[in-house]
């Protein structure tokens, strides 16, 4: 699975960008993984439901990442909840080959992964569903995740309940960039007290 190289920019959800900032402050102050416990997004309460939180042991190669805490909105695409399971067994077979390597390149390049998939729902409606990982870790070594994910339907409402486990929606993404570009972040010169203007060079 090819990824490309890109800056923050091709993050396409507004509040997916907030948590990107975050992390990217953090990041800079010295060119290394910020810590979990210091990570504290303005708005991280308000996206709890699109929050997985993954515990990534890398004693062996693949590593081992361990569902710690899940959105209800994923738990509900997946149809089933998965706290305290391996992502791999989480996800099964059919998906791991997808899956998978995204999160591993998370682990391998400790900078952020960002993948779009487009996906139907029961109904045919057309969804986006956009994955942010952040990585974080003492050192170089990651030892947790955060993953945002975001289904988004232009054509407006859709049905979330089990929509990732449909036999005819393993594909990979459409989209799929390592953010290890412009790993730095300004602030807007309006004002630095609203987090939306936090822009990208």
């Amino acid at each position: 699975m090819d990824f490309q190289s890109a800056a923050p920019s091709v993050v396409r959800a507004i509040r997916q960008r907030d948590l990107l900032n975050t992390w990217l402050r953090l990041y800079a102050r010295e060119s290394r993984l910020p810590g979990l416990s210091e990570y504290l997004p303005s708005r991280l309460q308000e996206e709890e439901d699109d929050l997985v939180y993954y515990a990534v042991n890398t004693t062996n190669w693949p590593p081992v990442l361990t569902i710690q805490s899940e959105g209800t909105r994923m738990s509900a695409a997946y149809g089933k909840t998965g706290k305290g399971r391996s992502l791999d067994e989480y996800v099964g077979p059919r998906f791991a080959s997808t899956v998978m390597p995204v999160y591993y390149l998370c682990v391998a390049r400790r900078c952020p992964v960002y993948t779009v998939s487009e996906l139907q729902d029961t109904a045919g409606h057309r969804v986006e569903y956009e994955r942010l990982l952040l990585p974080f870790g003492t050192g170089s070594e990651v030892t947790e995740i955060i993953a945002s994910l975001k289904t988004i339907s232009i054509e407006g409402r859709f049905e979330i309940r089990e929509l990732m486990t449909r036999s005819d929606l393993v594909t990979a993404p459409t989209l799929r960039a390592v953010i290890d570009r412009e790993l730095y972040h300004r602030m807007s010169t309006r004002t630095a007290e609203i987090a939306d203007d936090i822009v990208f060079d």
